[in-house]
């Protein structure tokens, strides 16, 4: 199934030029995640954050004797919204456009780009705000904003960490997870003018300190940009969850409101939102509701933006809406609350992923946005940044089952790379079949690996010479017992004395 961006009857526009953003790795997850592994303070920090995260949603969740039914219904409301998608944006943009918005539709990040810049422009204005969003990043529309000499700020504080730090998003709910307070300090008082520089690292001080440098762009701002957590067929309504209260600003204060979301966030009706905001906030922040929010739906006279638009993205969520494996990648709601419980994620951080969705989601959503046919394309390796432990479906509040999507995006990437012919793969594992299948070869095949006794140390074996070297690159090998369970069971027996 796919989505037509645009109405029945209008004409197809022209090719849009190839998307840009922050998608494609610029290298393999492997050697990215080898060199993160050797921060120790980026483990630390993301080792105290994760647990302090699954702590607080743990003890929220079981507060709710029904939270089972919850993430059933949450998954029934995405099944039946990604089912009806087509006919769902259509009523979206009626509703919006009913209401005093504009709707825009963009099928790649080059598109959207184009249309937000072209509405700045048109609003007279050189500089914007931001309410954290994670289609924006996607499409790297700060980037392009730049270059059209166009100014966008950062609202949320994480966010703001990371601008300032011309640094990148590690984490989709805490985007500075990977900075220590004493590292924020010297960001802000590098980068961020004003700043008393006797300031310490203690956290209320330095968000006093980026609530004042915002207050002043917030009340001159003219046009925002904001994403949307999710959207509303039924009556056109767009809605953004946050903590802090930057996203109010935002979406209240400044003449023009530009949202870019992605397709698969429209909700049918106003009731679902009952389901996905007691969900939502449990998941993400491990709060029984958000701080903040915020529902708008088109324009009012009189109160609020008075330019509203709405640009729809799709940006490859079409072709991941017909994989029939893959399309519930489309259900996340980006609570990250994989992310938190993922050993994997834990120990290498977000940068290691190469992508604006990093963690277990990201593993199977960004090759289903971009694809990975291409020859040594790095995003190919993100579905084996997995140990398949299965905590991630276990905690997602829409029951995606991120472990059977990884595992049929590796069969698929397999046979791309092998092109019909026996990868090493399966080459290994039918002499694996070969000898276990021979009791004479299988007795052979345990008295060599015993040899293996002799490289161990400490009871693992951590070097091998290839390809060997495939495992112990990535993991330990326990090392082979002093006694095969055959020659055990043979001297229990009293054979061959």
């Amino acid at each position: 199934m796919k989505v037509a961006l645009g109405m029945p009857g209008r004409p197809a526009p022209p090719p849009a030029p190839p998307g840009v953003g922050h998608l494609h790795a610029a290298e393999p997850f492997p050697v990215a995640a080898r060199r993160e592994l050797a921060d120790t303070t980026l483990r630390s920090n993301l080792a105290h954050a994760t647990s302090t995260i699954r702590a607080k949603r743990a003890a929220v969740v079981a507060e709710v004797p029904d939270w089972e039914e919850l993430r059933d219904a949450a998954s029934a409301i995405k099944t039946d919204a990604m089912a009806r998608l087509p006919e769902l944006l259509i009523q979206l943009e009626e509703q919006v456009t009913a209401r005093g918005g504009t709707v825009h539709w963009a099928r790649d990040a080059a598109e959207a780009n184009r249309i937000v810049t072209e509405l700045v422009r048109a609003a007279g204005a050189s500089e914007v705000v931001k309410v954290k969003s994670m289609a924006t990043q996607e499409i790297g529309l700060n980037e392009a904003l730049e270059a059209a000499g166009i100014q966008a700020t950062e609202t949320d504080l994480a966010e703001l960490i990371v601008q300032l730090a011309g640094d990148t998003p590690s984490h989709i709910l805490v985007p500075a997870i990977h900075r220590s307070r004493a590292q924020i300090r010297e960001i802000f008082l590098e980068h961020m003018a004003g700043v008393d520089p006797e300031i310490t690292d203690e956290p209320r001080l330095l968000a006093m300190a980026a609530r004042a440098y915002l207050r002043e762009r917030f009340l001159r701002a003219e046009v925002a940009v904001s994403g949307a957590n999710f959207a509303i067929a039924e009556t056109g309504t767009l809605g953004v969850v946050e903590s802090e209260g930057n996203g109010r600003m935002c979406l209240t204060l400044p003449r023009t409101l530009i949202t870019v979301m992605g397709i698969e966030k429209v909700l049918p009706s106003a009731r679902d939102l009952e389901v996905v905001l007691q969900v939502l906030p449990r998941s993400s922040t491990g709060e029984r509701m958000n701080p903040y929010t915020s529902l708008w739906t088109g324009v009012t006279p009189g109160d609020g933006p008075q330019d509203v638009h709405l640009v729809l993205l799709d940006n490859g969520r079409t072709a991941a809406l017909a994989d029939e494996v893959g399309r519930s990648a489309l259900h996340c709601i980006r609570c990250s609350a994989c992310l938190n419980v993922c050993p994997v994620y834990e120990r290498t951080g977000g940068h290691a992923y190469g992508s604006v969705y990093p963690g277990p989601i990201g593993a199977i959503l960004t090759p289903l946005l971009t694809g990975t046919s291409e020859h040594g394309d790095p995003n190919a390796s993100l579905p084996f940044a997995s140990t398949l432990c299965g905590a991630c479906y276990d905690v997602c509040p829409v029951k995606i089952d991120i472990p059977s999507i990884l595992v049929e995006l590796r069969a698929r990437q397999v046979d791309a790379e092998r092109g019909g012919l026996p990868g090493a793969l399966e080459a290994g594992m039918r002499m694996m079949g070969a000898v276990m299948g021979s009791p004479r070869l299988f007795s052979v095949a345990e008295q060599v690996a015993g040899l293996g006794r002799f490289l161990a140390r400490d009871g693992a074996i951590r070097r091998l010479p290839w390809p060997g070297s495939l495992w112990t690159d990535s993991r330990d090998l326990p090392a082979p017992p002093s006694e095969s369970f055959r020659a055990w069971w043979a001297r229990e027996r009293g054979e061959g004395s």
